[in-house]
């Protein structure tokens, strides 16, 4: 699955959305990885359980019905000054057997799990 959670511009609000999906299919498409529904949430809630599309994310890995979610960033999961939360939610994807993928590592890499 695919996850976006991107700032939204002044000029055009829609804009970094729209490129972390871009740039999350691309990667998806280069490696061959079926994107199988895009999740979204409004940028500015640093916990990640706080936003309902993450608990989606959450709820899709605790059932079995996803095996990888691409990210754009580390910090669209959350900020880096609450990388505690970032790195509890990794983990807890983890355990359910969910891979977590960066977009933006180069296509040489496969982007890290932190």
């Amino acid at each position: 699955m695919l996850y976006v959670c991107a700032e939204r511009g002044v000029v055009n609000p829609t804009l970094g959305a729209e490129r972390a999906e871009q740039e999350g299919r691309a990667f998806a498409a280069a490696r061959g990885i079926a994107i199988v529904e895009t999740i979204t949430d409004p940028h500015g809630q640093p916990d990640p359980m706080c936003r309902k599309g993450w608990r989606r994310v959450r709820d899709l890995a605790r059932r079995g019905e996803a095996e990888m979610v691409i990210v754009r960033w580390p910090t669209a999961l959350a900020p880096d000054r609450a990388q505690d939360l970032r790195h509890r939610e990794i983990d807890e994807l983890l355990k359910q057997g969910v891979s977590v993928r960066y977009s933006w590592a180069p296509l040489s890499q496969t982007g890290t799990v932190r």
